[in-house]
């Protein structure tokens, strides 16, 4: 069974002007990557606009990917919904689809109690034969997964790691101590990969990959050579993108730098498009600055 490490770029997905799926773009993106040193592909994280999509756009996405891809890299794909039902039938799916591996974000606008959320994830892990990561981004869906109910469900068969994209480094040690540093646990915050990796996690899931995905993945390829200044020199110099984060929505602003590099991923679905009249003078004059030399 399939387990993640390395760099795993979270891939944006291309829309038409007039926002529907771009698959050919999709595809395009697919092989571009498929050239590059990264170690895998997220497809239908929160830069590729899970959130925007119908069940029917994510299964393109999906099979699109898949396809694509051909076997010559692992492939994971969001499927967490607000019900279980509904998080079932997409991860089922998505075996169907050929993925290795499903990541599941938490339910989200609804309280939910550690019992249940336990209940949850077990019912995604055996509904399917392939892998479930588990997705905690608290900042988005409300939703926390503790430390106490990753220790429960470590020991699940097919639960095979946890992204951490709370972007506090504590939580992703307590997931390290509390799991003996024996469960997968990436980071889902590009400024914490290498350090993630020191502390006994197995990579990153990137948004900034779609940027730099040589760069990227170097971080971790650079790591495991113990070349940790160079490793170092990388995980900081990706600082002042990060910084463009705070511009207005960040994975909408990942998709327009993905734009301004040349690649034709089109907008963002209304209404978490950006006020590009005032980012794209930053965002290019960042992008010429400081990224001139990378990938």
């Amino acid at each position: 069974m399939y387990v993640p490490y390395g760099i795993l770029p979270a891939i944006v997905t291309p829309m038409t002007d007039d926002e529907k799926i771009h698959e050919e773009n999709l595809r395009k993106q697919v092989r571009r990557f498929l050239k590059t040193r990264v170690h895998g592909l997220f497809c239908l994280g929160t830069n590729g606009e899970f959130y925007v999509l119908s069940k029917e756009e994510k299964i393109q996405v999906m099979k699109a990917v898949v396809q694509e891809v051909n076997g010559k890299l692992p492939v994971c794909a969001g499927v967490g919904c607000i019900t279980t039902a509904e998080t079932v039938e997409l991860a089922q799916a998505a075996q169907e689809a050929g993925v290795h591996a499903v990541s599941v974000i938490t339910p989200f606008f609804g309280q939910v109690s550690d019992a249940a959320l336990i209940n949850h994830y077990k019912a995604v892990a055996s509904s399917v034969d392939i892998g479930v990561i588990l997705y905690n981004i608290p900042a988005r869906t409300g939703c926390n997964i503790s430390r106490q109910v990753v220790e429960k469900l470590a020991s699940v068969n097919n639960i095979v790691g946890i992204k951490d994209s709370s972007g506090n480094f504590d939580t992703i040690l307590q997931y390290l101590e509390v799991t003996g540093r024996q469960f997968p646990v990436l980071s889902g915050n590009d400024s914490l990969i290498l350090y993630t990796l020191m502390a006994g996690g197995t990579g990153g899931v990137a948004g900034t990959a779609n940027l730099f995905p040589n760069k990227i993945a170097d971080i971790y390829n650079l790591y495991k050579q113990q070349k940790i200044d160079e490793a170092r020199r990388i995980q900081d110099g990706i600082r002042p993108i990060r910084d463009c984060l705070r511009l207005g929505n960040p994975n909408s602003v990942i998709k327009r730098a993905v734009n301004l590099l040349g690649w034709d991923v089109g907008p963002v679905r209304k209404p978490f498009e950006g006020d590009y009249q005032q980012w794209d003078p930053i965002l290019t004059d960042i992008l010429k600055k400081h990224y001139r030399d990378w990938d």
